[in-house]
């Protein structure tokens, strides 16, 4: 009766990989990226020889071209070291799907193979000052010149800006609304793309996030990805996907704060035994433990949907994004008060689990948000 909810073989190897290279590369390093801030440019490209830079990107386009729940399960075991970095390799690989599912040949040559290796990283460009879950209302706009766009506007708390070679944007390039938005592939070093200063943030300190502005730059026509007014259709696709991943950014980030608050509570003696035998802590660490399985579940069913096509897709990305996220940082806090006044400490990976995971309720849309999509699917049935 079981089987039918067991991974695959090939699943199991593809998290078991991730995990070994987590131990490895991510979990000794992730403390200090955190507290100098550093971006670790060499162990993001090293997951890139594991094809964990094209996750989703087609293999007739060089990429492993492997499924949502696969995309999920790498995600997760690279959040168990450090939630910054994981969600920053979904993003870049969000933005190579997006080149790949809907560009022109001439992009994807263009683009697909120095992306693939991450000898170019990528960011994805939505959100404005003045347009954050109102994501239709964005005012950066592209006007045809000839055979380029020239693009004027800025984006807001972009990833990986100024570090990040490419930058898949969305432009306004006719009327106001969803219908009028286009996707352009857009440089670094094209004239006119500036980045802000790196934002001073709570959390995620191992990648940079600027603002991106653009004064007069001229675009290629062919870097568009897709036809004109079908950008808005991508962004939201893509973050079915991105909800996925920052779910399981959230799912692997709280389990390592779960077996570490294990390992904790038994070995911290108090009243002559360790606090692992009071019935307080044992009740509080089951309940985490539950939460933490029926949220992997959820997100787990979700991700097949995705792959699949399902006309329930959106809906149930939502569901899993909401409660995997919330569930993430209510395990992650449960676990700090465990610790007591060491969770509070940097000595412990606690507090920097609970400061990175804290965004993940905002980004990718807002729980809020989430709420919002389910309830309208629930009353158009």
């Amino acid at each position: 009766m079981t089987t039918q909810f067991d991974l695959t073989d090939e699943q199991l190897q593809i998290q078991e990989m991730a995990r070994a290279f987590t131990a490895d590369r991510i979990t000794p390093h992730a403390a200090e990226w955190d507290e100098k801030h550093l971006f670790p440019r060499d162990t993001i490209r090293a997951a890139a020889e594991l094809g964990f830079a094209s996750i989703y990107v087609s293999e007739e386009s060089g990429g492993i071209g492997l499924g949502r729940l696969e995309a999920a399960l790498i995600m997760e075991a690279m959040a168990y070291g450090c939630p910054s970095t994981s969600a920053f390799i979904s993003i870049h690989n969000m933005a190579s799907w997006m080149i790949d599912t809907f560009g022109s040949q001439a992009v994807k040559d263009k683009y697909l193979p120095s992306l693939i290796t991450m000898e170019r990283i990528a960011s994805y460009c939505l959100t404005e000052p003045s347009s954050g879950s109102d994501a239709a209302a964005l005012k950066t706009r592209a006007v045809l010149d000839g055979d380029h766009y020239v693009v004027n506007g800025s984006k807001q708390f972009i990833s990986g800006a100024g570090e990040n070679e490419i930058y898949v944007t969305m432009v306004r390039t006719g009327a106001d609304g969803p219908k009028g938005i286009s996707c352009l592939v857009i440089e670094k070093d094209m004239a006119g793309v500036s980045f802000g200063a790196n934002e001073r943030k709570l959390g995620w300190h191992s990648q940079p996030t600027r603002q991106v502005t653009f004064e007069d730059v001229r675009v290629p026509v062919e870097n568009r990805v897709g036809g004109e007014g079908e950008g808005f259709r991508f962004a939201m696709m893509g973050l079915d996907g991105g909800r996925l991943n920052i779910g399981a950014c959230s799912l692997g980030g709280a389990q390592r704060c779960l077996d570490e608050a294990i390992r904790y509570t038994g070995d911290r003696q108090q009243f002559g035994k360790p606090i692992a035998d009071f019935q307080n802590t044992q009740f509080t660490l089951a309940d985490m433990a539950t939460e933490l399985e029926a949220a992997r579940a959820l997100l787990y069913l979700a991700a097949a949907k995705v792959t699949a096509g399902a006309p329930d897709k959106t809906k149930f990305a939502a569901m899993a994004k909401r409660l995997a996220t919330d569930t993430g940082s209510s395990v992650v806090d449960r676990a700090l008060q465990l610790h007591g006044g060491y969770g509070y400490l940097q000595d412990y990976p606690i507090e920097r689990f609970w400061r990175d995971l804290r965004v993940h309720s905002i980004l990718e849309g807002t729980n809020q948000v989430m709420r919002m999509i389910i309830g309208r699917e629930l009353t158009r049935q």
